[in-house]
């Protein structure tokens, strides 16, 4: 997951007609965003504005499919980490063995309602405290990140707290809280831009800073990418320039460990064992706290990391945070999947993850030859692995004004696969491959309880015509929420979100509310997807 796109200084362009609407919508995402930046930290009231939409989309279907009933799926449940919130409330990827499952419900089809809220920036990690209310960072270049509690309903601001720093103007930029996490207190545990991680707690329908711990003595200038507990409680944090180091909330006390010449842009994932997994630009890293807490590496298993930088990537290298399956307990002490970045095909890798060391399960390579880049987690469905092909995603300079010109965002490749693992033979398999369903940036989920694997997809131009889209001869930007039956890969059913660049959204993820409802994180706000 990454957190926005950028806002570039405007350049001379040709005189192209501007669509009026979504300049309207930018503007007020300028003014909103300083508004809300400078909120207290108690109750806020924001204007309720939606997030304009193309009015060129209006001749596309806003639904195609059918609804379907719940076909739940059966498998061992992640355990639930002792010190984060419940599991599919906790962080961007839902639990701590980062699975991206969720054992609740999502939309089924029936009636979907589209609710949007424009927050002058993307809300990407979206949490849930124990009311069931909203807890994310909203972010806008050359803005102060924000912690905002929102009401699940109708996306309004109950509480804003700005946090220190201020967002850079790089598209590819991660740290400083597009990864964060919710405790078991609902307290939000947030990396901020000033080198610091601070705790906040939702008391009531305000945001409480509680701690402040200040890293720079240890870190440096560099930004800090993630943090999350490990199973005693200390919090493990991870840098762009690869430090990976370990606080001790009850005592301020830090340790680090750097990883020279290596750079880290994912989250980590821990386990009940105490391992913390860490995946590099170059390996995979299994770490413990040893003596004194110290950071320590049990094993590094180097992957091939390719010859190039892939469109859709921001590195060269693995683009997943690593993904667990299966307990500490079991048979290896658990397993541990990410994606390489091998040429001509990138691999989906499992390996063991117990402190033995990385024993090798097996690799499957993904997607066409050349043409196959992942920079999102992998999700765990029992022992199986989805994977997506975000080969192609630009988010470069001028982006947002070239669709606010009415210009459309490159077309990606299509692709998502699952891979069956079988633990016992050591081998990979293709259960399914889909190649039509294009998937530029989002982490795709998955609903245990409904079957079915939730993405966000942007078909081509040409694609939208063959659909039947109607009245204009220039298609939109079109963004859609597309449920596939985790079963067999195909599609059940797609809702139009919206269209046009502030419906980007660049790496946020999708994710699954108490209730069915689908939120993504998109470059204007924040949108809601619920059966009516």
């Amino acid at each position: 997951m990454r957190t926005f796109l950028r806002f570039p200084g405007v350049p001379a362009v040709p005189a192209v007609p501007v669509v009026p609407v979504v300049l309207a919508a930018l503007v007020a995402a300028a003014l909103l965003s300083p508004l809300t930046a400078a909120a207290p930290a108690g109750a806020v009231t924001l204007p309720a504005l939606s997030i304009p939409s193309d009015p060129r989309g209006a001749g596309l279907a806003p639904f195609t499919g059918h609804p379907v009933a719940p076909r739940p799926v059966t498998v061992p449940a992640v355990p639930q980490h002792p010190f984060m919130a419940a599991n599919g409330s906790s962080n961007v990827h839902g639990d701590a063995y980062q699975s991206d499952t969720y054992e609740g419900p999502g939309p089924t089809g029936r009636d979907l309602a589209v609710r949007s809220r424009l927050q002058g920036g993307l809300c990407g990690s979206v949490t849930f405290d124990s009311r069931g209310r909203i807890v994310t960072v909203c972010m806008t270049p050359g803005h102060a990140p924000r912690l905002m509690l929102l009401d699940p309903h109708d996306l309004g601001a109950v509480a804003s707290l700005t946090l220190p720093g201020t967002a850079g103007s790089s598209p590819t930029e991660v740290s400083g809280g597009g990864y964060f996490y919710l405790d078991r207190l609902d307290r939000a545990v947030v990396p901020t831009k000033d080198g610091t991680i601070q705790v906040v707690a939702v008391r009531g329908d305000a945001l409480v800073t509680q701690a402040r711990y200040d890293l720079k003595a240890a870190i440096g200038t560099s930004g800090i990418v993630s943090v999350l507990p490990d199973w005693s409680g200390r919090m493990w944090f991870v840098t762009g320039s690869g430090v990976v180091g370990v606080l001790d909330p009850a005592t301020a006390a830090v340790s680090t460990h750097v990883l020279p010449g290596e750079t880290i842009t994912n989250s980590i994932a821990v386990d009940e064992s105490g391992g913390v997994f860490v995946v590099s630009d170059h390996a995979l890293y299994r770490f413990d706290a040893r003596v004194e807490g110290r950071p320590t590496v049990t094993w590094r298993a180097a992957y091939d990391r390719g010859s190039r930088q892939k469109p859709g990537q921001l590195g060269r290298g693995s683009g997943t945070t690593p993904t667990l399956i299966g307990p500490a307990s079991g048979p290896d002490g658990g397993y541990v999947a990410i994606t390489d970045n091998a040429d001509p095909q990138m691999q989906v890798l499992v390996m063991a993850r117990g402190t033995a060391g990385p024993g090798k399960v097996c690799e499957q390579p993904v997607f066409a030859p050349g043409r196959g880049a992942d920079e999102n987690s992998l999700i765990a469905v029992g022992g199986d692995l989805i994977v997506e092909n975000n080969y192609g995603y630009v988010a470069g300079d001028h982006a947002l004004l070239r669709g606010m010109l009415g210009g459309r965002q490159a077309d990606t490749e299509p692709g998502l696969a699952r891979v069956h693992v079988d633990y016992t033979t050591r081998t990979c398999s293709l259960a399914w491959s889909d190649t039509v369903e294009r998937v530029p940036s989002v982490v795709s989920k998955v609903s245990l309880a409904t079957g079915l694997l939730y993405t966000f997809t942007h078909p081509t131009a040409d694609e939208l015509r063959s659909a039947g889209a109607k009245g204009t001869a220039a298609m939109p930007d079109a963004w859609y929420l597309t449920a596939l039956d985790v079963r067999t890969g195909r599609r059940v059913w797609s809702r139009l979100v919206g269209s046009g660049p502030l419906f980007n959204n660049h790496y946020a993820p999708v994710t699954l509310g108490r209730d069915g409802s689908a939120y993504v994180g998109v470059v204007g706000g924040l949108v809601r997807i619920k059966d009516s």
